[in-house]
């Protein structure tokens, strides 16, 4: 074929695709992101002028490309394999997982300890509560250094919460767990997995541990893929996603108090959205109250938490009459009183390490 052909299929292919993306129907969303796409922006003479619509046009010609998806995985592929990068978008993939790279970041640990020290010396300070910690290790305490990757200073972290919080009792649960516990394309720990940690914290806080013959597990999802198999891009296998039920859970019933109703401990409904470990207490909420209506115990439960409490919380319903599960990324601990009255209840303060290293969120 003459030269000058050859040198034309480039040309051609590239105003294919732009034809392509202009004229197709545009993607609202990216399932494997989990994040909205760039929309064809409004051509107007000031942001042309501005230059703003070129910026915006090429936002939306980078996330409506055609086949995005194969030429992101390709790309992962050939940094991993080719080029034998340790990360991809800083993740990491070994023995089966994704994980993320981590450094310490003292200032977000700090500045996350001083918001429960507010919270401390607003609600709990005069009270008869009895105040608990347990640090979530994120599945990089089990992954990173062993496998050769950067990993965070978890025995710092872990010093600097008994530090400064001395007025709460320290429940360590790294040894309650393994990497298997840990879905393999996310960030979560996987609930099945979760009766030894529940147990451990029951025993530390006095109260009856729950055991594995109380419940069944229930598989809801075969393909499950987690925050980070969109971050990498690498085409590893879904996980699986199970609940566990029980009699006690059943008969529960869960209020919110932004919405003022009730819903169930497990949202079916949310296997079909962005993020299907929603499922568990229906997501990301400000404030929640488990209530067991047949508790034979008059106890309740406070939970400082982020997004792993909602797995982990229905597995402790047994031993409370009610366990209130408090978000502050998403309330300011300041309106709690109107809400909350705090007096002789169990308080567990329940963050991940990858919060408590990336706290900038609670308020």
């Amino acid at each position: 074929m003459n030269k000058k052909y050859w040198m034309a299929i480039p040309a051609v292919l590239w105003c294919a695709l732009c034809l392509f993306v202009w004229f197709s129907p545009a993607k609202e969303l990216s399932l494997s992101e989990r994040r909205p796409l760039a929309q064809m922006p409004k051509l107007t003479a000031q942001n042309l002028l501005s230059g703003s619509f070129m910026e915006q046009f090429e936002d939306f010609s980078t996330d409506q490309f055609p086949l995005r998806d194969t030429f992101r995985a390709g790309k992962s592929l050939v940094a991993y394999g080719v080029f034998r990068q340790k990360d991809n978008n800083g993740i990491y993939y070994t023995q089966g997982h994704l994980a993320k790279l981590e450094v310490f970041h003292s200032v977000s640990v700090n500045y996350a300890l001083g918001r429960f020290q507010n919270i401390y010396e607003q609600y709990l300070q005069d009270t008869n509560c009895k105040i608990y910690n347990a640090v979530i290790p994120d599945k990089g305490y089990y992954l990173a250094e062993q496998n050769g990757y950067p990993a965070m200073d978890y025995a710092q972290l872990f010093s600097f919460a008994d530090e400064r919080m001395p007025w709460a009792n320290n429940v360590d649960l790294t040894d309650a767990l393994t990497a298997e516990d840990y879905y393999r394309t996310d960030t979560h720990w996987r609930q099945e997995c979760l009766v030894p940690v529940a147990q451990k914290l029951c025993d530390a806080m006095g109260v009856t541990a729950p055991i594995e013959q109380d419940f069944t597990s229930t598989l809801v999802s075969q393909k499950f893929y987690g925050v980070y198999y969109g971050q990498a891009a690498l085409p590893v296998k879904s996980d699986e996603l199970l609940i566990l039920e029980s009699d006690t859970l059943k008969n529960c019933r869960v209020y919110n108090y932004e919405t003022k109703t009730y819903q169930s401990v497990y949202d079916l409904e949310k296997l079909s959205g962005n993020d299907p470990y929603d499922v568990f207490l229906s997501g990301a909420q400000a404030l929640l109250t488990i209530e067991n209506p047949n508790a034979t115990t008059e106890k309740e439960l406070i939970i400082f938490r982020d997004s792993f409490a909602s797995s982990l919380a229905p597995l402790l319903a047994e031993s409370y009459k009610t366990i209130t599960l408090v978000d502050i990324r998403y309330i300011n601990p300041a309106l709690l009183g109107e809400y909350l009255h705090f007096d002789a209840q169990d308080v567990l303060f329940a963050y991940s390490a990858t919060i408590l290293n990336n706290s900038s969120s609670l308020k």
